[in-house]
C-alpha cells in the first residue's frame, strides 16, 4: 500500500490501542474512520457496518473491538462471558461479511487476538507455527475469534501486555510496548501479502516477577508485594485471574521474519521508554 493514500477503518478505535494507531496512521496521512458504538465526527456505528457496509473507498479494516475482560466492576458471571464474546465474535462477523459484501474490497483485514489461544506451559516456546488446541474459555475464544475473520487477506494479530506484581510471579509474561503493537498493525497494512497470524509480542522472555523488578528500578523505587493469588481469584474469579496468575512462553518468530522490527525488543527499553517519555512515536 503507497503510504499516505489508505483510508483505514478501525473497529473499538476509541480504545487504548485504537487511539494510538489512529493517531500513527493519521500522521502518516492515512484517513481513518473508527466504528464505535456512539456516532461522531470521523465515526460510524456497528449499525451503520451492518445496514450499509464499509464507507467509501476503505482499502484496510483492523478490528480492535471488545468488552474489557479484566474490568473488576463486573463479576465474571455467565452474562457477562456472553457479552465478552459476543464484543469480540459478532463484530468481527459483522466486518468480515461487509467486506465480503463490498463492491471494492479493502486490500487486508487485521483483527487482534490473545496470547490467551496458548497453553501455559514452560516447557513449549510457542510460535506463529506452533499447533494449538482450545483448553479453556479463553482459548476457545481466540479461536472463534479468528475463525469469525478468516478471509484470504486476514491477518491475525495474537498480543501481549504489560502488567504489574501478580503471585505466584514465576509465571511468564508475553508482552509488547504499544507503540510496537501499533506498528505492527502499521507493518501488516502496508505490507499486503502477509496474511495469518503474527505474533505481537516482544522478543524477550520474561516472568512477571522480572517485569515487576524492572519497572520499579526505572522509578527507582522498591519491587511491590505481589498481590496474591487467592486475592484475585476472590475479586475476578479463578477462570478470569488465570489471565494474570499464569502464562505461556511466546515468541514472535514469523513476525521477526517477515522484516519487522522492535523498537523496544527488551523490557528495560521499554520501561526506560515508559517512565520518562510517555507517548506514542512516529514510526
Amino acid at each position: 500500500m503507497v503510504k499516505g493514500l489508505g483510508h483505514v477503518l478501525i473497529g473499538g478505535g476509541t480504545g487504548f490501542i485504537g487511539k494510538a494507531l489512529s493517531r500513527i496512521l493519521r500522521n502518516r496521512g492515512y484517513n481513518v474512520t473508527v466504528v464505535s458504538r456512539m456516532p461522531g465526527p470521523k465515526r460510524i456505528t456497528w449499525h451503520d457496518v451492518q445496514r450499509v457496509g464499509l464507507p467509501q473507498d476503505v482499502t484496510a479494516v483492523v478490528n480492535l473491538a471488545g468488552q474489557n475482560v479484566l474490568d473488576v466492576t463486573r463479576r465474571w458471571t455467565e452474562g457477562f462471558k456472553q457479552n465478552v464474546w459476543n464484543s469480540r465474535i459478532q463484530t468481527t462477523c459483522a466486518l468480515a461479511k461487509a467486506i465480503t459484501d463490498a463492491k471494492d474490497k479493502p486490500a487486508v483485514f487485521i483483527t487482534i487476538s490473545g496470547v490467551g489461544i496458548y497453553k501455559p506451559d514452560n516447557h513449549i516456546v510457542y510460535s506463529e507455527n506452533v499447533a494449538v488446541s482450545q483448553f479453556d474459555f479463553f482459548s476457545k475464544l481466540c479461536f472463534e475469534w479468528e475463525n469469525a475473520a478468516k478471509l484470504p487477506s486476514h491477518v491475525s494479530t495474537r498480543h501481549g501486555s504489560l502488567g504489574g506484581p501478580i503471585a505466584p510471579g514465576d509465571q511468564f509474561l508475553p508482552w509488547i510496548h504499544i507503540d510496537d503493537i501499533s506498528r505492527l498493525f502499521v507493518f501488516a497494512i502496508e505490507s499486503t501479502n502477509i496474511s495469518g497470524v503474527l505474533n505481537g509480542v516482544a522478543p524477550e522472555e520474561i516472568s512477571n516477577k522480572e517485569f515487576s523488578a524492572c519497572f520499579a528500578k526505572t522509578l527507582f523505587r522498591p519491587a511491590l508485594i505481589p498481590v496474591p493469588q487467592a486475592a484475585l481469584n476472590m475479586i475476578l474469579g479463578e477462570e478470569r485471574a488465570s489471565m494474570l496468575t499464569t502464562g505461556p512462553r511466546v515468541q514472535p518468530k514469523r513476525t521477526l521474519s517477515l522484516g519487522f522490527k522492535f523498537l523496544y525488543p527488551d523490557i528495560k527499553s521499554a520501561c526506560d521508554e515508559i517512565v520518562h517519555t510517555p507517548k506514542v512515536k512516529e514510526l
